[in-house]
């Protein structure tokens, strides 16, 4: 009968080792994973606060460029007695083609982050 009760223990220890191992797996998995999604959460954050900021640099920069263009122009069509619309027109096409740029830089620096 002490041979069925150390066998016993001996099956009891190995189950609770083998249930522990299973639990620590289960648990590192889990913070592997909670890791992973803490750090796309930090890198949806870094982008969306990139966007933003380029955003508003973009539109303080076209608000800027067509205050200095609207003033441009009203000094040009004072001087010269025309509406002055083509340079503002201009100006913009240039602020948007910039905005581009600055759009498509942000993706391919984001498209090389993913590769």
């Amino acid at each position: 009968m002490s041979n069925s009760v150390i066998h016993a223990f001996f099956l009891g220890r190995a189950a609770a080792q083998a249930i522990n191992r299973q639990l620590e797996d289960a648990l590192t998995n889990a913070l592997s994973e909670l890791g992973k999604f803490d750090a796309e959460q930090r890198e949806r954050l870094r982008q969306f606060t990139e966007q933003v900021i380029e955003s508003a640099n973009r539109e303080a920069g076209a608000e800027a460029d067509s205050t200095i263009s609207s003033k441009t122009a009203s000094k040009t069509a004072s001087n010269t007695g025309k509406t002055g619309s083509k340079p503002a027109d201009l100006q913009a096409m240039i602020d948007e083609l910039r905005a581009e740029i600055a759009s498509l830089r942000t993706e391919l620096k984001n498209y090389g982050k993913q590769s």
